[in-house]
Parts: structure tokens; sequence; C-alpha cells
């Protein structure tokens, strides 16, 4: 496969946005905000002197992969891994050969995965991202996978390729890459049929993608309005859930205030009791946006490995 450059992080002056009323949508490619370094240099150890380092003991670590085909000459993009592993370099390697190893034994989903082909998912609104953050920084990302979904009509391996395409784009801001996200499921109206498309396999496939493969700090899983049978759903999940991402998944039923406890209600719409006045970003609008980032989704699946984990060409 051809090899692709980056393109939504040089051309800073004409980033992909679109119009909703009187507010602009795109990504958030500017540099860190104040708090933004703040926190990189408390939780992640970032300073110009480490990552400058960082960086050039990366680069060389990633030149020693014979199979492997990355950018490493793309400092934006090896900031995108050092991040989550606190500027570590040999850490970042390790995450980078997961990710990528990841994409290879799903190559049923990521084979060709950009926005043009998942129309679906996007336009059947069950999953979308908050324009805001909340109030640690984090992206939100809510999953309605209850009386919203049409199960017939939208597969869980859209849904996991609906996530997939978001957090790929989450990982190039920079405000992101430091804070990190948090994930709403909205289970309200689950229904017995519903839970029958969940399996041991769909289970264990997002687990490990979650705990293993992805390059940004997923800092918590939020439960909300699941009836008593999602127990049988989440019984698929627990066996491969180790303890670190075990201890960030919360479990709130409809009880606001405990959800308010992790996520402050000036962050939250009226419908999980906040107060937060800006209209929802609906799925399709989204779609929208990431529709113009397809040749940047072109050039995330040009590298890495192919399928026998030879060097793409």
């Amino acid at each position: 496969m051809e090899r692709r450059e980056f393109t939504m992080l040089s051309n800073m002056e004409d980033l992909p946005s679109i119009q909703i009323g009187d507010d602009i949508l795109r990504f958030e490619l500017n540099s860190l905000s104040d708090f933004g370094r703040q926190i990189a240099q408390k939780e992640l150890r970032e300073s110009n002197e480490i990552k400058t380092k960082a960086l050039e003991d990366l680069r060389e670590l990633l030149k020693e992969e014979k199979d492997l085909l990355v950018p490493f000459d793309n400092n934006e993009w090896l900031v995108r891994f050092l991040r989550p592993c606190k500027f570590y370099p040999d850490s970042a390697r390790d995450l980078i050969k997961r990710y990528y190893h990841f994409k290879v034994k799903h190559a049923d989903i990521y084979n060709g995965l950009k926005p043009s082909k998942e129309a679906n998912i996007f336009q059947s609104n069950i999953l979308v991202v908050f324009p805001n953050r909340d109030q640690l920084g984090r992206r939100i990302l809510v999953i309605e996978l209850g009386k919203k979904w049409k199960h017939k009509e939208v597969s869980l391996d859209e849904v996991f390729k609906g996530c997939v395409i978001f957090l790929e784009a989450a990982m190039i801001e920079p405000e992101t890459q430091v804070h990190g996200a948090v994930v709403v499921f909205d289970m309200d109206g689950l229904s017995l049929q519903q839970t029958w498309q969940f399996t041991p396999q769909f289970a264990k496939r997002i687990v490990d993608w979650l705990q293993d493969a992805v390059p940004l700090r997923i800092k918590a899983i939020h439960i909300v309005n699941q009836p008593k049978i999602f127990q049988v759903v989440f019984a698929l999940f627990k066996p491969f859930l180790r303890e670190k991402l075990r201890n960030r998944i919360y479990f709130h039923g409809t009880d606001r205030q405990s959800l308010h406890n992790y996520m402050s209600p000036k962050c939250l719409p009226a419908n999980y009791g906040g107060t937060l006045s800006e209209p929802r970003v609906n799925g399709d609008q989204w779609y929208e946006l990431l529709l113009k980032c397809d040749v940047e989704y072109e050039a995330i699946n040009s590298y890495g490995y192919n399928k026998n984990g030879i060097k793409k060409k």
C-alpha cells in the first residue's frame, strides 16, 4: 500500500469544519492550553527536555522494527503514543506494536476503515461525542445501546467501527492526548433480543482493544440507565477485565447524583441531570465533519503490518 502523509496535522489553517447554527464544529488541534500543559507536566512527565529525548529514543527504537512501517519522522504522530505512556520510549514502542498487531488480528474490521464507508452507524445517531469536554478536559463519547439501537439495522461490529473512527480522531487532538476520554454507555430500554447480539468473542475484542491497543487515556466508563438484564451482558465482559480497567467502570442506573460524583452537571445535558445548554451534536453532523477527514484515515490505514506481519510496501 502506498504510504500517505498525515494531513490534519500539517494544514492547520485549513482544518475541516462544519457550521452548526452559530457554532463551528471542528477538531481541536491547537497547542496545549495552560491547563493542558500543567496536567501534561504533572501526570505525564512532559517537559521540553524529556519530550525531545523521548522522541529521539522512540524514533531509533522504531527503526529497529524492520517489519513495521510507521511515520517515525513525524513528531506529532510519535507524541500520540508517547503521551499515554508518560514519555517512556520502550512503553510507547510496545504500545505501537500492540496497536498494529491488533489491526492485523482484526483485519476484517480495520481494512479500509474510514468514515465514508461507515455512514450507517453515524446516521443511526446512537454514537455521538459531546462538543464540550468534562470538567477535567476529557472528551465525552456516548453510546446508546438501548431503545434507540435498532439492532437489526446496525450491527455491533458497526458500533465498534464507529468507536474506532471517533477515537482515532480524538488521538489527533493534543488536549485529548493529555486529558483522555470518558465513555458513557446509555443502556436505557435494553431488550432481551438486543442482549443476544453480544457474544464472548465481541466482548473479548472490545476489552482487548481498550486495555492493550488504544493509544488514548480511557479514564472512565460510565454505565447509565441499565436495566437488570444488563447483568447478562456485563457477565460476558468480566472474565477479560484486568484490575485497572475494572476499577474505572462505574454503574449508575438512573441515579444522577452518582453520575455527578464523577462528571459535573455543567458538562452534561438535562437528560443526564445536567445544566449544559449547548445543543447536542448528532451522529449525522459528526459524520459530515468526519467525511472531510477521509484522507487522514487513508493515511492511518497506510501504515503498520500486513496480515502476515510483513512491512507494507
